[in-house]
């Protein structure tokens, strides 16, 4: 296979999606009001902080925001790689999410399993009213069936395609590109 990387989102573009998801969020929940965004670490949370200023900018009020870790949530654990201890990065919802509109923040969807794990540990947190998706790309190729509410961008890719997300906040640029996975 030949190897390539394309950037498809610059700064720019990731900002104008973000600022196009906040504006659907508002709009498809009829305001703001008991909506909590909730991050999946790590680049997720970036994403959910970003759209929580966002919002904040149009509705001249700050939504609570937290962070879930799915590291225990995870399918793909198995008793060979329990054993190397996982790493935990912690669980901050700062606020009881029951009876809330939970809307999951990723930075990218792709089979669903993330996602998963994700609703599960927010259920284990308590029952909110609703739990929502946002994602800032949506790659395809679901395993599982879960449908984002928000996306970003759509980036059909082939299963031997990488998506790259690249954040300021982690890797001190805002980028989205893609590239031919290695064989």
């Amino acid at each position: 296979m030949d190897s390539y990387e394309r950037v498809l989102l610059d700064e720019q573009a990731i900002r104008r999606a973000l600022t196009r998801v906040s504006h659907e969020i508002i709009e498809k929940n009829k305001g703001i009001e008991n909506i909590v965004l909730v991050g999946i670490k790590t680049r997720g949370v970036h994403v959910a902080r970003r759209l929580v200023k966002q919002i904040a900018r149009i509705e001249g009020t700050e939504i609570p925001a937290g962070e879930i870790d799915i590291t225990l949530y995870r399918d793909d654990l198995t008793p060979q790689n329990e054993a190397a201890d996982p790493e935990l990065k912690g669980t901050d919802i700062p606020i009881d999410v029951k009876d809330k509109k939970i809307v999951l923040v990723d930075d990218v969807l792709y089979t669903g399993r993330t996602v998963r794990a994700a609703m599960d540990a927010v259920m284990d947190l308590g029952r909110p009213a609703h739990i929502q998706l946002a994602v800032l790309i949506d790659r395809g190729h679901r395993e599982l069936p879960i449908r984002p509410d928000y996306v970003g961008k759509n980036i059909p890719t082939s299963k031997d395609e990488i998506i790259a997300v690249k954040l300021e906040e982690s890797d001190k640029k805002d980028e989205v590109s893609i590239f031919a996975a290695s064989s």
